[in-house]
């Protein structure tokens, strides 16, 4: 009964990690896999430890099932995070990175922060945090 259950457990790990959406740290990771998959790139500028609207989109939108099942068929995330709390500092070059995509794409430093780009890294559309359902949210991002 025991190992029956540790397997059905690691089945459901196995899959449910396979399916799930993983985001991006690197905006050349994101192009190719853009490219090879044919989608586009959803670019969140984010302060996940201090901007209220960014914690809500977070909730609402990203962390959803709806979404997240949505994104992997659909979407290659790219996240780039600017927390302020010691504890959660990034690396450098990780926070080397992120002020270049911030120069690029968010030049008023807008959080949070949405930009929908082609596979080339084209901005097709943008926006932020919007009281919407994950559907309606979805439906925004693929309008652009």
């Amino acid at each position: 009964m025991i190992k029956k259950t540790i397997l059905t457990f690691i089945f459901f790990t196995i899959i449910i990690t396979v399916n799930a959406q993983e985001w991006q740290t690197d905006f050349e990771t994101a192009k190719k896999i853009a490219t090879e998959k044919n989608q586009h790139i959803v670019l969140v500028f984010q302060g996940s430890d201090w901007c209220a609207p960014c914690i809500k989109l977070d909730r609402e939108i990203w962390s959803t099932k709806e979404f997240k099942d949505y994104a992997a068929a659909n979407f290659v995330l790219l996240k780039a995070d600017f927390p302020r709390k010691k504890k959660n500092k990034l690396e450098s070059i990780q926070q080397q990175k992120n002020n270049s995509l911030m120069e690029k794409y968010d030049k008023n430093g807008f959080f949070p922060y949405v930009a929908v780009l082609d596979k080339n890294g084209n901005v097709l559309g943008s926006t932020g945090y919007k009281k919407m359902k994950p559907a309606e949210y979805i439906k925004l991002l693929d309008s652009f």
